[in-house]
């Protein structure tokens, strides 16, 4: 394999002259430019990215930290900060962090190592105070769907509360007075402030329920299913449900529809995410919408800004808000 100092002796210069050539200085000659271009086209040379980003302390890339790129979720959310990173002549580098901390950590050293220019960063299982630390190491470092205090104007976030609370107010607004809800085992913040938004909404229009009308399990339709079958077994009497996302009610859906309880006749239920498969669900799934696309173009278009020492727009939107989207999985009781 070629290598600079191969293609400095066929083009008849020097290596720095090469390096000049590579980086694109504006030192280089001409002439320089062409001998070292046909050299590296004749050695078959492809410059080291990985040096190249030392010379010029940018790499050219985003890193993107997810919890899997698999969930259509941070799909969604990958290919939007891939669009910004394009229409800024970058490409994207991807970790997964699967909400644990040891992933999360070893992913954002390699994305930082790689000197990417920007990082937009998913993380739930670091603490406040690592991510506060990795903040002031990285100046380009944003993260979506977290909100930490210190680091307030670099965290684009969703009311996870609010959400909660729409989508039990809608099923209380049809009538519905037993509503079960089935929330992520996860230890995260945004498994928390959903179940604190559902029980807020139950208080707020005096309606007490126990415990056993929450189930959890993992953040999928597996585990939609494992919770609706918890419930079922618990002889849980509801009318209503409400689910941590999509996926989650898809495997609700599954259990009930195999248990002989027609959605939304004898069970009505809302989602949270306002995926792909809540519009393909039969009955098509009412659910709380989740603008993670909009949320990610934003968190990726601050990320590139703040790395260049740019100003942040005035009155730029950090916080949003979720709204209920109306489909047919809910109908009015009594």
């Amino acid at each position: 394999m070629a290598t600079i100092k191969d293609v400095a002796r066929e083009a008849g210069v020097s290596v720095a002259t090469v390096s000049r050539v590579i980086n694109q200085s504006p030192k280089a000659g001409k002439s320089s430019i062409e001998a070292v271009t046909k050299a590296m086209k004749k050695l078959g040379y492809r410059p080291n990215a990985t040096a190249r980003a030392l010379v010029s302390q940018s790499s050219n890339t985003v890193g993107v930290l997810v919890g899997d790129v698999s969930d259509p979720f941070f799909g969604t959310m990958v290919k939007a900060v891939d669009n910004v990173a394009r229409q800024n002549g970058k490409h994207i580098l991807i970790g997964h962090g699967y909400h644990n901390a040891q992933d999360e950590r070893q992913a954002l050293e390699l994305l930082i190592n790689n000197r990417c220019d920007a990082l937009v960063v998913h993380a739930k299982g670091l603490s406040d105070e690592e991510l506060c630390s990795y903040a002031q190491e990285v100046k380009g470092l944003v993260l979506i769907n977290r909100h930490i205090e210190q680091i307030a104007d670099r965290c684009i976030s969703l009311d996870n509360f609010k959400g909660a609370y729409l989508a039990t107010e809608f099923l209380i607004r049809h009538g519905h007075r037993h509503i079960a809800c089935i929330s992520s085992n996860h230890d995260i913040e945004d498994a928390d402030a959903r179940i604190q938004g559902y029980r807020a909404a139950l208080l707020a229009h005096d309606i007490h329920l126990p415990e056993t009308y929450i189930a959890r399990g993992t953040p999928d339709s597996e585990g939609g299913e494992a919770a609706m079958t918890e419930l079922l077994t618990k002889s849980v009497t509801m009318t209503g449900l409400v689910t941590y996302n999509d996926n989650m009610a898809a495997g609700v859906i599954s259990v009930a529809q195999e248990n002989g309880i027609p959605v939304p006749d004898k069970l009505s239920i809302v989602g949270f995410d306002d995926g792909l498969i809540a519009r393909y669900l039969s009955p098509r799934l009412t659910t709380i919408r989740y603008p993670i696309e909009m949320m990610a173009e934003h968190a990726a278009t601050l990320a590139l800004q703040l790395a260049k020492d740019a100003p942040q727009p005035a009155g730029a939107t950090m916080r949003f808000t979720p709204t209920v989207v109306r489909r047919d999985s809910v109908t009015r009781v009594g």
